[in-house]
């Protein structure tokens, strides 16, 4: 598996310097930015970046939070999410070092995605995203700095990045990204072939997603959701066809 940094909206060039100096120090290249601030060369990123100002912080691509979405399995890294499970935009959450369990043996391209120094990433953002990893802290003071968050979460990923990770029960090949995105289409398509409260459906999606990001599914396993979704979808409308069909059949004379 690969995993990419991707960092949105950072105010502080430093942040980001620091950010890739972990990434060096960890085993990780890839560094994407959404919206950045101005890389000066001669400036802070490039001060804090110590050696990864000679290939990390030099080879980051600017890209839009689309482009995130839709090309990698997604982990939005947030604080504590002050939420349970009767919600689902940050929760359910993993520590950085469940995180590090769960995608050990999988095979997929893996952004990890920290947001803003002051909000972090919106919900709207998070809505978006696969997986959430929290990091656990006091409880009087959670939230960390943008670049300490980064070399925690990053730290606890390094037996992936560093050296060779092993895979005891064997490799897990995850669909890829346009599979699953279509798998999350279909189920909206299920939900309003159901009529499934229009009101409710955003929660619902966002349920779908977590549970998704969180199953790691193959191929296999997304092409027969989409397939079941797609055929009760079809069992739906022919029945109210039917229904409508029978309701305007006359008097039966």
């Amino acid at each position: 598996m690969s995993v990419t940094v991707v960092v949105v909206d950072a105010s502080e060039p430093g942040n980001v310097g620091t950010i890739a100096r972990s990434m060096k120090n960890f085993g990780l290249t890839d560094l994407l930015l959404v919206d950045p601030p101005e890389l000066d060369p001669d400036g802070e990123a490039y001060g804090f970046a110590g050696q990864a100002r000679e290939d990390v912080l030099p080879e980051a691509r600017e890209v839009t939070f689309d482009h995130v979405v839709e090309n990698y399995h997604t982990v939005g890294c947030t604080a504590i999410t002050n939420e349970d499970a009767t919600k689902h935009v940050r929760y359910p959450f993993r520590t950085p070092a469940e995180l590090a369990d769960s995608l050990r043996g999988v095979e997929a391209d893996t952004a990890v995605v920290f947001g803003r120094e002051r909000v972090g990433l919106t919900n709207d953002e998070l809505a978006r995203l696969d997986e959430v990893c929290s990091i656990p802290a006091a409880a009087d003071y959670p939230v960390l700095n943008l670049g300490q968050a980064a070399t925690i979460v990053l730290y606890e990923l390094r037996d992936l990045t560093v050296a060779e990770p092993q895979h005891p029960d064997g490799r897990h090949d995850r669909a890829d990204e346009a599979a699953v995105e279509g798998l999350h289409d279909q189920f909206a398509d299920f939900l309003d072939a159901i009529g499934h409260p229009e009101e409710k459906r955003g929660k619902a999606q966002r349920l779908w997603r977590r549970f998704v990001g969180r199953a790691h599914p193959t191929g296999r396993e997304a092409r027969t959701l989409r397939g079941l979704f797609r055929r009760a979808g079809q069992r739906i409308d022919r029945v109210e066809h039917d229904d409508e069909g029978g309701a305007d059949g006359g008097d039966g004379a």
